[in-house]
């Protein structure tokens, strides 16, 4: 399964923490509404629905105040396995 876009991840995300919106290039931690067990509980899911995506908590192992979800994007693109070259 294709790793959905950083905008469908930030809607997720939005949707288990009941925050009104988390956007892409806010900083996690100052997003209203969105705690760590908020994260874990997005990650716990992203797990379910990827598991060919080897993603755990070190996602948010570094996380700070300018952390955001096109970060957290980013590290699960370098996880994704890559198409086998022909």
């Amino acid at each position: 399964m294709a790793l959905p876009t950083v905008e469908v991840l930030s809607e997720q995300l939005a949707a288990v923490s009941g925050a009104p919106e988390v956007t892409p290039d806010a900083p996690i931690r100052h997003t209203p509404g969105v705690d760590s067990l908020d994260l874990m509980e997005w990650l716990y899911n992203f797990q379910n629905e990827h598991p060919d995506i080897p993603a755990d908590e070190s996602l948010f192992a570094d996380l700070d105040d300018s952390t955001t979800m096109r970060d957290v994007y980013a590290k699960l693109v370098d996880l994704a396995p890559q198409p086998a070259e022909a």
